[in-house]
């Protein structure tokens, strides 16, 4: 094949675009390339009054040969040999270039440039240019397409057109464009056809107007409708809230197809209703993999990952939404080992091909568990697999590289990202906030600030935690009067708990009690528990000792507020007061959660637990309580005589 077509070389295939401008401006003469006559209803087949064509040319079948292997780069070469040789003014060498051309997303651009240079381009080149446009994502191109071609009458459309335009005006939210379309259908005669009808029910149920999409639909008696028509109807009721209309024409159907099935399971399972999805996906005739991981998808909404578990590993077949369905459930719902355990097996199956959606929800298993040796190892999966990756994807490398203390990773991935969310902005600074790094975190909110990212929130929270960090008060003071006076943000239990913790690891503790009286809305229990910690960390009994109060009052049920009281009462001497706290934990039967410490060994995280759980229920834990007993009753005696002799002095 390749000797048979020399390529010409790469210099000329670049300006090619630039020739066909060109030509679209100025056209060789008749006599040069004898276009065709004015095409008959398929001008990119041979029709006969077109000149003789040999349909074995060496250039129409390389054409086909590189169209079927992807290579753009050999298909603008052949294009450029076919405008040589004058064939590329050949109605159906013409048509052989633009369906090939439009079959690769990095020729489309070359393939809407070739057909303004046809000398009479027809609704078939029409409908495979807005085809290939749609396939490719670029609804918004294939409108101002339209807009060129159809508005000024250049062009005719045929019943195949209109599907293509509805689809447009519905993906672009176009209702006043899809209603003068429509009266353009019922003008031509078109509005009696099943396919255009169809495409009519689909957009305006798409664009909201279910009523302009029932009336069309009870136009039609059931001789005019076929399955689509029903599925389009239902879908719209769906689409609109109207669950119960939907399940009534799905029972009117004379016989669903799988795509019903699917519409309503879908429909039960976006309301929320796994109860009615679940009778249909049992009722199913022949369930495929889009039922089983709607069904999937539902209980993983709902929070029921058990059952969401069951149907996975009941899966006669799984795809890549199978398997992230469930990884992004145990993310979500912080079951991190069942995600790294699941993704194991995922790798091991081989029977999905990891995507930007896997690995988010791996890494944030990764983030939270600390394994940053697997992160790392994520991280070399995405670069082999040359995977493109997003800002969500970048972004979640970014805070598993900062959370797990590897910050100059983190950097190097926050400087390649070619655009940063607010996110990716948060991630960063929380990272410097992490490490102590103030003054770099303050720099890189200067930084954002400057750019096209605008600071929320979740971005004071971190500036601000990174300010409490390191005792920067002026800076946190500064951000916190910003944040209200630039950004007109008012502040949160977040915010307050951050300049609570700065002020009283600072010991300005009048200071924060006084701020926290100044407060609009009453202070949460979590501002108060940082005030008390301060008030711990200082000496500060007497402001301590009216916190304490204020939090068991607010927070009975908690032990934290109780010991943190004991031990003022106890630091200060007072084990009369110390004994009575005691007698209120016991009496409310309060207990002390057991510590726990994430420790990793040999890639596997392990759980120590302290206290009651490290010892058991051994003799040793008695033994060790009632020697810590008596040393307790010792320290009394000894504080209370040092008191005593110290008052004496």
């Amino acid at each position: 094949m390749n000797s048979a077509v020399p390529l010409i070389s790469e210099t000329t295939s670049r300006h090619l675009n630039d020739i066909l401008t060109t030509i679209s401006r100025r056209r060789p003469s008749p006599a040069t390339l004898h276009p065709p006559a004015p095409p008959s209803n398929n001008n990119l087949s041979p029709n006969l009054s077109s000149p003789p064509i040999n349909l074995r040319h060496p250039l129409l079948r390389a054409i086909n040969f590189y169209r079927f292997h992807q290579s753009s780069s050999a298909l603008t070469q052949i294009l450029a040999k076919l405008f040589v040789s004058g064939l590329l003014f050949h109605p159906f060498a013409a048509g052989r270039a633009l369906l090939a051309l439009s079959s690769l997303p990095s020729s489309l651009p070359l393939a809407v440039t070739l057909f303004f240079v046809l000398p009479h381009p027809d609704a078939f080149a029409v409908n495979i240019l807005l085809r290939s446009l749609l396939a490719a994502g670029l609804p918004a191109a294939a409108f101002n397409f339209y807009r060129r071609l159809f508005l000024p009458a250049a062009v005719v459309p045929n019943h195949f057109t209109f599907p293509l335009l509805m689809k447009i005006f519905s993906v672009l939210n176009l209702p006043l464009e899809g209603k003068t379309t429509h009266a353009r259908i019922t003008k031509l005669g078109f509005d009696t056809d099943l396919f255009v009808r169809n495409s009519l029910i689909h957009m305006y149920a798409s664009l909201g107007d279910i009523f302009a999409a029932e009336k069309i639909f009870t136009f039609l008696n059931n001789h005019d409708c076929d399955t689509v028509t029903y599925n389009s109807m239902i879908d719209g009721y769906i689409k609109n809230g109207r669950i119960a209309d939907a399940r009534k024409v799905f029972d009117e159907m004379p016989a669903q197809d799988v795509v019903s099935w699917n519409t309503m399971i879908a429909g039960y399972v976006n309301k929320g209703d796994m109860d009615g999805a679940k009778e249909l996906f049992w009722m199913m005739p022949e369930r495929d993999i889009v039922s089983w991981n709607s069904m999937i998808d539902g209980y993983a909404r709902i929070g029921e990952a058990s059952i969401a578990r069951e149907l996975f590993h009941s899966m006669p077949v799984r795809n890549l939404v199978s398997w992230n369905v469930l990884l992004a459930l145990y993310a979500r719902m912080k079951c991190y080992r069942e995600c790294l355990y699941l993704f194991d097996e995922m790798i091991y199956c081989r029977n999905a091909k990891p995507d930007k959606a896997t690995f988010v929800s791996v890494l944030t298993a990764c983030t939270n568990l600390g394994q940053l040796d697997r992160g790392k190892w994520i991280h070399s999966l995405i670069r082999e697999g040359s995977l493109e990756p997003d800002v969500l994807l970048l972004t979640a490398l970014l805070t598993m590289y900062a959370k797990c203390g590897a910050i100059e990773s983190a950097k190097e991935v926050f400087d390649q990202m070619p655009e940063r969310s607010t996110v990716s902005w948060n991630s960063m600074i929380m990272s410097y906030g992490l490490h102590g790094q103030t003054d770099k975190a303050l720099e890189l909110f200067l930084e954002m600030e400057k750019s096209c990212s605008k600071p929320n929130e979740s971005t004071f929270v971190c500036v601000l935690s990174a300010c409490s960090q390191s005792g920067s008060v002026l800076e946190g003071w500064w951000c916190f009067d910003h944040m209200i006076r630039a950004y007109n943000i008012k502040p949160k239990v977040e915010h307050v708990g951050c300049m609570v913790g700065l002020l009283g690891r600072s010991g300005l503790l009048k200071d924060t009690a006084e701020f926290v009286k100044d407060l609009t809305e009453k202070p949460m229990k979590a501002i108060w528990g940082a005030l008390m910690s301060s008030c711990w960390r200082h000496s500060n009994w007497e402001i301590g000792k009216f916190v304490g109060k204020k939090l068991i009052e607010m927070m009975p049920e908690e032990i934290g507020p109780y010991i943190l009281l004991s031990n003022i009462w106890a630091a200060e001497g007072n084990w009369e007061e110390v004994d009575k706290v005691r007698e209120m934990i016991e009496e409310r039967g309060l207990q002390k959660r057991a510590g726990v410490s994430l420790v990793e060994l040999d890639n596997v995280n392990v759980d120590i637990l302290s206290e009651d759980n490290l010892l058991g229920f051994s003799p040793k834990k008695r033994i060790v309580y009632s020697l810590l007993r008596e040393m307790g009753s010792h320290l009394k005696i000894s504080w209370t005589e040092f008191n005593a002799s110290k008052e004496s002095l």
